[in-house]
């Protein structure tokens, strides 16, 4: 599957690079602060996730706790 996305995508990138697309300045501020935001968003997530306090055993419910339906009611 990565050589036929490269076999693919190379000659398209070789062909814009020969007709003199490329990105301006403007272009690469969209884009580096498309892509911070993104990488920043995603390890602010992870911190916050991770720096939450350790659940008390207490709190845990476990599958005993559950009431199990009547057997009779069942179809």
């Amino acid at each position: 599957m990565n050589s036929i996305f490269w076999n693919e995508l190379l000659p398209i990138a070789m062909a814009a690079t020969e007709l003199g697309t490329r990105l301006n300045a403007q272009g690469w501020a969209i884009m580096l602060i498309s892509v911070g935001t993104v990488v920043w968003m995603t390890f602010y997530c992870m911190y916050r996730v991770l720096k939450l306090p350790p659940a008390e055993l207490e709190d845990i419910k476990g599958p005993l706790e559950i009431e199990p339906r009547d057997p009779e009611d069942a179809i």
